[in-house]
């Protein structure tokens, strides 16, 4: 091709993609997922990816390599459905770009630029998967992984240590940077409750002892701390706890902030198991009470969602994760959840469906004899129904 020709080419293939209608998939009642994803490494600009001067680039070669888009968190903002996608270029570095789309289920486009967040006390070598929270004191709060070498093991360059950096905006174009969040542990997934508890802010955090494992920590936690602008954890309450033989054996992590319902907090969460394949990543969910939002009130056993088709293929196979969901006035929710650390993808519900999946599911019997009474139960109940 002529330079001419190839950028023809590129501007054709990227407004075909961006621009493509996506198509509901029924599935269990639950749900709703949908044929194409919503961001890829694709739906970049060009002109982030290319020097677009014939002078200085006469191949139109590709100059800044976007390997994946990943792992949103997400908002509803001037009636536009944002995502703050996790962007990670081909040097591995991740960043944080803001995408918007009228429906909230295809044409997501990228800002401009992506966000130029400020850096706090040893530059991190890389940050992502932002939490999002409109919190009740008037500002929109991103907690984010902030990833630095661990400089105890220097001669370990696989080592490093995760903590959780803060950041808030009014606009999401301009952003003030916190402190890290302080706490004796590791922290990799925090995530800010949008309402003041006891007239201090709520977190949720996830304590490990490692950087990849979790080693101690028994799972999702909740603290209360006086300050964003200098969070410390004190005392963590376990809410979802690790368990042997389960979607969550190996660690677990609060997703986006929950949905407030009137029957309870919605949350959506992931857990990570071991398999012969690697570490499986799926989503589940999980409710807790209006009065204490600390006490969990129904956990149904077993994932919401798991890999599916094409899903299960990336650049880190058999995962699904999630940071990002919008639940609209009418009840009607939106679920942002990436799949194996490449690509971002949607599925629909409402209020309603989610809060009776919650509340009539049963739980985790831990053992297969009473998951084998629980179908039991469920198979007497239907007897009288002729199919």
């Amino acid at each position: 091709m002529t330079y001419e020709e190839r950028l023809e080419w590129l501007k054709e293939s990227h407004k075909k993609l961006v621009s493509c209608v996506n198509t509901p998939i029924e599935g269990n009642g639950v749900y709703q997922r949908y044929v194409n994803p919503v961001l890829t490494a694709g739906h970049a600009p060009l002109e982030w990816r290319y020097d677009l001067h014939k002078e200085t680039n006469p191949y139109l070669l590709e100059r800044f390599g976007i390997h994946a888009v990943m792992n949103s968190g997400a908002i509803k903002f001037q009636g536009k459905y944002i995502l703050v996608a996790r962007v990670e270029g081909a040097d591995r570095k991740s960043f944080f770009a803001v995408a918007e789309s009228p429906d909230g289920v295809d044409n997501f486009r990228f800002w401009p630029h992506p966000i130029t967040m400020p850096e706090y006390g040893e530059p991190a070598t890389n940050v992502y998967d932002m939490r999002l929270t409109a919190h009740e004191d008037g500002w929109i709060y991103g907690i984010f992984c902030v990833e630095r070498k661990d400089p105890s093991r220097p001669d370990d360059l696989s080592a490093a240590m995760a903590c959780a950096g803060v950041a808030r905006t009014k606009d999401l174009v301009n952003w003030e940077r916190l402190p890290d969040i302080v706490s004796s542990h590791q922290q990799r997934n925090v995530v800010l409750h949008p309402e003041f508890v006891d007239g201090k802010y709520a977190l949720y955090t996830r304590p490990q002892d490692g950087f990849i494992d979790a080693g101690n920590g028994p799972g999702i936690g909740w603290a209360l701390v006086d300050s964003m602008e200098h969070a410390v954890i004190g005392e963590e309450k376990v809410l979802s706890r690790r368990r042997y033989h389960t979607i969550m054996e190996c660690k677990n992590g609060e997703g986006p902030h929950p949905i407030k319902t009137s029957k309870g907090w919605l949350h959506l969460a992931h857990g990570v198991r071991g398999c012969a394949s690697g570490l499986r990543y799926v989503l589940y969910m999980y409710m807790t009470s209006l009065e204490d939002p600390s006490e969990v009130i129904a956990e149904p056993a077993g994932f919401l969602m798991a890999p599916e088709g094409g899903e299960y293929v990336g650049d880190v196979m058999n995962v699904l994760f999630t940071n990002g969901w919008i639940c609209d006035p009418d009840g009607k929710v939106f679920i942002y959840y990436a799949s194996s650390d490449t690509r971002m993808h949607v599925a629909t519900s409402t209020v309603d469906r989610l809060v009776d999946y919650c509340m009539n599911t049963a739980p985790d019997g831990l053992r297969t004899g009473a998951s084998v009474e629980i179908l039991n139960k469920l198979i007497d109940k239907n007897a009288d129904v002729v199919l």
